[in-house]
């Protein structure tokens, strides 16, 4: 009976490494690659940024490839539900209305959302933007949660665009006051540049980012069980510190 007991507990842990071994399988991730840092592409042409480097690391544990993939946010959970991808990274909220449709894992980064002006009015406060009588105008990408709080601010006083490159673009030109968007991307962008805008309003509230797969996808316990290896011996952390110098 003893040894039987020790036939069953190896067996277990047998199934549970070949459980998070893909045998170097190819995945490919569809990704919006205009979301600094979380993934853009560089000077070179390559696609970058820490949840590349988040998604890299994982397959690291679990003998995976990653191929990175640009895709339009707009319709972006469609087509992984059509097959495109196998997996979607692209500093995505966990939200209840999302996980109806796909499966996340656990959380690997809480952000939190923040209004970016321009230099010249580092001085307006959320009141400015929400006050009876107020004219001006915030921007954020579409189908994002940067956009829902945006609408609940300031209602009709929201424009939606493609792109956060786009709404920053309409920013930078005096088209709107401000652009909702995550802390973290905002500082990005400040720093891309720099002297023309500012990240003056913090902290409006808390989103948990996971990665995204179809829903009953068995790959989301595998990459579960890589997250949870890079979050225990400090890779995550380190990722972090890597791509995110912010006050958010």
């Amino acid at each position: 009976m003893k040894r039987l007991a020790i036939l069953v507990v190896a067996l277990a842990a047998t199934a549970l490494a070949s459980a998070q071994d893909l045998g170097g399988r190819r995945i490919v991730v569809g990704s919006d690659t205009t979301y600094p840092p979380f993934e853009y592409v560089d000077e070179t042409g390559a696609i970058v940024g820490f949840d590349v480097d988040v998604v890299n690391a994982i397959c690291e544990k679990i003998n995976c490839v990653a191929e990175f993939q640009t895709t339009a946010w707009d319709g972006i959970f469609p087509a992984l539900a059509q097959g495109e991808f196998d997996m979607v990274a692209s500093g995505v909220s966990i939200t209840p209305e999302r996980d109806e449709i796909v499966d996340f894992t656990e959380p690997y980064l809480i952000v939190n959302q923040a209004i970016t002006v321009r230099v010249e009015d580092s001085a307006l406060t959320v009141e400015d933007f929400t006050a009876e009588g107020s004219t001006l105008v915030l921007g954020a990408q579409l189908g994002t949660t940067n956009a829902q709080l945006g609408e609940e601010l300031v209602g009709q006083r929201l424009r939606l665009y493609d792109t956060f490159d786009s709404a920053v673009r309409a920013l930078r030109n005096g088209d709107i006051d401000g652009v909702i968007i995550d802390g973290v991307t905002a500082d990005a962008f400040v720093q891309q540049y720099a002297g023309e805008l500012v990240v003056n309003i913090r902290g409006l509230s808390s989103d948990p980012l996971g990665l995204v797969f179809p829903e009953g996808d068995p790959l989301v316990d595998d990459f579960n069980a890589g997250l949870e290896q890079i979050k225990a011996d400090g890779t995550l952390d380190a990722l972090i510190a890597k791509w995110f110098t912010t006050e958010d």
